[in-house]
């Protein structure tokens, strides 16, 4: 794991994050290219991860590292503005403890804002599973929670070795595995 990425069990990580006043900022500038430059380190290390809240990296502010295309790469201030009715299970990672995997519950889909290092406020509406998972993760991370917080089930844990050992048991598991089997 990236010596910046803090541990699970870090105090900071229960914080809750401060919102992003001016995008323009310098200090934002930099903390936003340290998100960038954390995430692309991990995916070199680990082969996998889509995005990086701030305050995994320290940083308590409301800001998340994106690793999606056609998203930009730094988001900030994401809210969820609208969550489905439907949830699903399914097998949540995270950078703060890459070597576990955790059975959660979530929105099938959810609708956020977030404003863009340029200025722009937008909106994504009804995301897919995958991308509304990832956004619910992240944005927990900002409201000082983490997946443990959204465990369910019997057995919610599991070391990635034994998960990847046998993808197809865990998937039977959950409603939504998008992880190769």
């Amino acid at each position: 794991m990236s010596s910046r990425i803090l541990a699970v069990g870090t105090a900071s990580l229960r914080e809750i994050a401060k919102p992003v006043g001016d995008v323009h900022d310098p200090v934002v500038r930099e903390q936003a290219r340290a998100l960038t430059e954390e995430i692309k380190a991990f995916r070199e290390e680990h082969g996998f991860g889509r995005a990086i809240a701030a305050p995994q990296i320290g940083i308590g502010k409301r800001m998340i590292g994106l690793a999606l295309p056609g998203w930009p790469e730094v988001i900030v201030n994401p809210e969820i503005v609208w969550r489905s009715a439907e949830r699903m299970t399914l097998w949540d990672d995270c950078f703060c403890f890459p070597e576990m995997l955790v059975k959660v519950e979530r929105h099938v889909s959810v609708s956020i804002v977030y404003t863009t290092l340029e200025g722009g406020v937008h909106v994504k509406e009804r995301l897919p599973p995958d991308l509304s998972e990832l956004m619910q993760h992240e944005i927990d991370h900002l409201d000082g929670k983490l997946s443990f917080d959204h465990a369910t089930g019997p057995n919610p844990f599991v070391h990635r070795s034994v998960f990847e050992a046998d993808l197809a048991a865990f998937a039977r598991l959950v409603d939504y595995f998008p992880h190769t089997t």
